[in-house]
């Protein structure tokens, strides 16, 4: 089952893109935002599904350099 992330730079607190990964991300995860920039996880934040739901909503909170 595969992860679908929001990614959230710290610096703005905005989502920068959506990424799915193939299992949980680690806090330290590094990995290429879609404008080919390389970014270290600096944590990930899971929530509470909706009522009703299964899938609970996954962020990953890293600082891009530009």
């Amino acid at each position: 089952m595969s992860i679908i992330a929001t990614i959230m730079n710290s610096t703005t607190g905005q989502p920068i893109q959506k990424m799915t990964f193939g299992r949980m991300p680690k806090p330290w995860a590094t990995f290429h935002l879609e404008n080919g920039e390389r970014v270290t996880a600096d944590r990930v934040n899971v929530g509470k599904p909706a009522p009703g739901k299964f899938v609970a909503p996954v962020e990953v909170w890293v600082t891009p350099k530009g």
